[in-house]
């Protein structure tokens, strides 16, 4: 498997990056502008390494089918690693910083917290200490879509499972908000110029 180095996947967007928006332009970037594209949709660096080592893709298909198996053969400690890079739900910034474009979609993302009440909202923040302190990471949820509430009621439905279960519960919720984003950054290919 090919590892990047950190300075391949810098927080600060490259002035030559150009915005990646179908799979050939993935599939013909240099390394480095492939990993921090994808680094934007998952903060696994294995992940992002076997992702860049696969191409080219050649199809939109090819992109979901390689992020689904690679995310599957990976390691919780890959999956935990995943998980740093989200915020807190209602919050902005995750244990390790995202991209640009990863908190621009992690803002979209949780939408929906921003029009909850201040009750609300502490009794989510409430929620997310509970789980950190019950599993040892943040409270990973696919959260599109999803008001606070929901968001609340989920997060204090999952506190009782147990820790195998759960980290195979945000496992599974990492690898929707992967192929989310994944859909978003070659979204160019969803108006007519599909390459499948």
């Amino acid at each position: 498997m090919v590892v990047l180095p950190a300075s391949a996947c810098s927080d600060t967007r490259s002035a030559e990056m150009q915005p990646v928006s179908t799979v050939a332009e993935l599939d013909e970037l240099s390394a480095a502008h492939a990993g921090e594209a994808l680094r934007a949709c998952c903060g696994s660096s294995r992940w992002v390494a076997a992702m860049v080592a696969r191409r080219p893709f050649g199809s939109r298909a090819a992109v979901m089918t390689a992020a689904d198996e690679i995310w599957r053969s990976l390691h919780e400690a890959d999956w935990q690693e995943a998980f740093r890079h989200h915020p807190r739900i209602g919050e902005q910034q995750g244990a390790v910083a995202q991209p640009e474009q990863g908190q621009s979609w992690s803002a979209t993302e949780q939408a929906g917290v921003s029009r909850a009440d201040d009750d609300t909202r502490r009794m989510l923040a409430a929620a997310n200490r509970e789980y950190e302190d019950r599993f040892g990471y943040v409270y990973i949820v696919n959260a599109t879509g999803k008001s606070a509430d929901v968001l609340l009621a989920t997060a204090r439905k999952r506190l009782v499972n147990s820790a195998d279960l759960e980290i195979h519960i945000a496992a599974t919720e990492q690898q929707q908000i992967t192929r989310n984003r994944l859909e978003k950054l070659l979204d160019a290919d969803n108006s007519g110029r599909s390459e499948r």
